[in-house]
């Protein structure tokens, strides 16, 4: 009620102020009625010494007729007053029942939209938090499901992974596999390389020694012998100490071409003169001649100065 009077109160304002014109002006008009003096009724005058007395009662009669019809038109005035102050007030009390019911039609109103609003607002908040509610439900479904893809995603790079390990540990054990038979096959093949080889170096040695063995037993070594000897006495110094009779054992080294890389005296019935010019003499006949046959060509060998033969 006070909000709306806050809310109309130029309008309660106006309707007192009307109202109360209206009743001022009813009760004032009433007033003026009550107060009016009847009009007086004056003797007509009568040209006449003598009155009879019909006529006397006559002229009473209608002065009474007269102030009866006043006293009537000023009842009749005076109801009319009063009804006009009852209508004025029942209209005044209709206008206040009315602006009551206008003002309670009003708070009522009110009292609706703000039940209005505080439902709309609760509907709203209840929405908000189902909206919420629903939001943090989809939320979390996406959370799982992001879950569920990263543990799909992290099963399928596990798998990945285990795959190409696997496949790597394959490619690794056939290459291992690989290597190992092309090791053992090189291995057999260098076995039966280092075989063959063998063989040939026996079959070629038996062959050699079955050859220096021909030569050795034939006239070629005697003759490549006597050749190294003779290269040798021609080219020894006999030193003044050499006593006739002069017999050593000299030990060569030489290499391929005849060239002599060691000579040492291993026995002799000389002085250290006589072994050293053997030596040196060794040395100055080198290069040494080659053999006719190669199979007659050793490395070291001994043979005996003897230069009184």
């Amino acid at each position: 009620m006070r909000d709306f009077l806050r809310e109309h109160w130029w309008a309660v304002v106006l309707s007192v102020l009307f109202h109360g014109l209206l009743v001022g002006s009813l009760v004032i008009a009433a007033l003026m009625s009550a107060r009016r003096t009847p009009p007086s009724v004056q003797p007509l005058p009568i040209d006449a010494v003598v009155v009879s007395s019909q006529v006397l009662h006559a002229s009473r009669a209608a002065q009474e007729r007269a102030e009866q019809e006043a006293a009537a038109a000023k009842a009749a005035q005076e109801a009319k007053a009063a009804q006009q102050a009852k209508a004025a007030e029942d209209a005044k009390a209709a206008e206040d029942a009315k602006a009551a019911e206008e003002a309670k039609a009003v708070q009522d109103a009110k009292a609706t939209a703000q039940a209005k609003a505080a439902a709309d607002t609760k509907a709203e908040a209840a929405a908000a938090d189902a909206a919420k509610a629903a939001a943090a439900e989809q939320q979390k479904a996406q959370q799982a499901r992001r879950a569920a893809e990263a543990d799909l995603a992290e099963q399928a790079k596990r798998e990945a992974d285990a795959k190409k390990a696997a496949e790597a540990k394959q490619a690794a054990e056939a290459k291992q596999a690989a290597e190992v038979k092309r090791i053992a096959d090189a291995k057999h093949a260098a076995d039966d390389r280092a075989r063959a080889d063998r063989e040939a170096e026996l079959r070629r040695q038996l062959a050699d020694e079955e050859h220096r063995s021909a030569v050795e037993s034939g006239p070629l070594r005697d003759s490549y012998i006597a050749q190294l000897r003779n290269r040798i006495q021609n080219a020894w110094i006999k030193p003044p100490s050499a006593s006739v009779g002069l017999d050593c054992l000299v030990a060569v080294t030489q290499i391929p071409g005849g060239e002599v890389t060691s000579a040492r005296v291993t026995q002799c019935n000389g002085d250290a003169a006589a072994r050293q010019s053997i030596e040196n003499a060794v040395y100055r006949a080198s290069p040494l001649p080659e053999p006719k046959d190669p199979a007659l060509f050793e490395r070291n060998f001994v043979f005996r100065f003897h230069p009184d033969e």
